[in-house]
């Protein structure tokens, strides 16, 4: 059975390990930890957690930074955002950061093991806060509405590592190759491309190759 990956990211070790407890208790779960720090992010594309969940004071920017910043890197991993007690207007910051759920430190057992669940399914338990936040939903849809008559599609940056096994698919190997050549799991490189193919909003490998070339994030040396 594959397990969901689950990093819990919070400045309180004692909030950490009270989670753990909770999560250890679930047999499909794998469970890292982690202060938040300047390497988080470096942990994050190291591990590729399918689920973080994100302590943070809402009042202050860090922890929405930190959060755009994973939903930005790392598309493939879902944040979940655990607050005190987030009100309307710190609730619209959250989604703005594309985070797919918010939930309260205070939240029960299930519900946390049941939002990890959904968010690795794909779904927006955030979406649920909708029917008894109309003041949020509202403005969502007036934000939705601003953007998308001025949106365009945009190429969000590829990390060090993304650009690395870019240009290992440059030199035409294979996802096992470059895994043997890097050291890690075939499943890794696999993430990894995923999350590339979403970044570059590329069909197949080698739209991502053509579109990363042209932006000139890689290079590609011609023959002598």
């Amino acid at each position: 059975m594959n397990k969901i990956k689950v990093m819990i990211i919070d400045e309180q070790e004692y909030f950490r390990s009270g989670v753990r407890q909770v999560l250890y208790q679930q047999p499909d779960f794998e469970v890292l930890d982690s202060a938040p720090n300047q390497d988080t992010l470096g942990l994050i594309g190291i591990n590729l957690p399918n689920v973080t969940l994100l302590g943070s004071s809402l009042a202050t920017p860090s922890g929405l930074e930190l959060a755009r910043d994973i939903t930005r890197f790392y598309p493939n991993t879902k944040v979940i955002m655990l607050s005190p007690d987030p009100n309307d207007e710190e609730l619209f910051e959250v989604v703005k950061t594309a985070a797919v759920a918010c939930l309260s430190k205070n939240t029960n057992a299930e519900e946390l093991a049941s939002t990890i669940r959904r968010a690795y399914n794909g779904e927006y338990p955030i979406n649920d806060t909708f029917m008894t936040r109309p003041m949020v939903a509202r403005r969502v849809l007036n934000q939705f509405q601003h953007t998308s008559r001025t949106m365009e599609a945009v190429a969000a940056p590829l990390t060090d590592r993304e650009t690395q096994i870019l240009n290992y698919i440059v030199d035409g190997n294979t996802n096992k190759q470059i895994a043997r050549i890097l050291e890690i799991s075939e499943q890794t490189i696999k993430n990894h491309v995923s999350a590339i193919l979403r970044k570059l909003n590329a069909n197949d490998r080698a739209h991502a190759v053509v579109i990363a070339i042209r932006h000139g994030w890689i290079s590609v040396e011609e023959e002598p």
